[in-house]
């Protein structure tokens, strides 16, 4: 049975035009696979603290006594055992929203997610073979200098150890001289064909 962690970082919540793309491959996904499981962890609705000093201490001093079971790192734990990985994230400020960037922070964790070899190269520790960012953009940002976002994500799968990174995207949403719902539209079909494969 096949486990895909869907990692809803859309602040807009429902009305989020990246969260409609993303439930729209979900749901293409699913009809494909019914025996997948779809977990979905809400950034908003289960709020995960930056890692401010006291929750930095508090991580060190567990990873040190070798307690990687405890529920601080549940998050990690439920990255690193996931068979594919979905992030839903708007296009803000040349990157995606605060609250995925803690999330990130948090299950980031050596012998959990990656770790390092006896030579002391890193060595990913997930088991997804996949790892999709869904978003959406106001301008046309894709594969420019101002896009950072999908770098980052790009180069954590390569440090966690996930083998391939792809990216659904809808772009020039907020430009007047544009047929938003038609690009909106457009990318849906897109959203329906990736899902046959993913």
């Amino acid at each position: 049975m096949e486990n895909l962690l869907f990692i809803n970082a859309c602040v807009r919540g429902e009305r989020s035009r990246t969260l409609k793309l993303a439930r729209r491959f979900l749901d293409a996904y699913q009809a494909r696979r019914p025996d997948a499981v779809v977990t979905e962890r809400d950034l908003c609705a289960q709020r995960l603290q930056p890692q401010y000093p006291e929750v930095l201490d508090e991580r060190d001093a567990l990873w040190n006594a070798g307690k990687l079971d405890q529920p601080m790192f549940d998050p990690a734990r439920q990255f690193a055992r996931a068979d594919k990985i979905v992030i839903a994230a708007p296009f803000w400020d040349l990157s995606f929203p605060a609250i995925l960037k803690i999330y990130l922070e948090r299950i980031s964790v050596t012998d959990i997610t990656f770790g390092y070899d006896q030579q002391g190269a890193m060595v990913g520790l997930c088991r997804a073979s996949k790892l999709l960012l869904i978003t959406t953009r106001g301008g046309n940002y894709a594969g420019t200098e101002l896009e950072m976002g999908t770098p980052q994500l790009r180069a954590l799968c390569a440090m966690y150890g996930i083998p391939e990174f792809l990216c659904l995207d809808a772009e020039g949403l907020d430009d007047v001289r544009n047929d938003k719902e038609a690009l909106l539209a457009a990318a849906m079909e897109r959203a329906d064909k990736l899902a046959e494969a993913f």
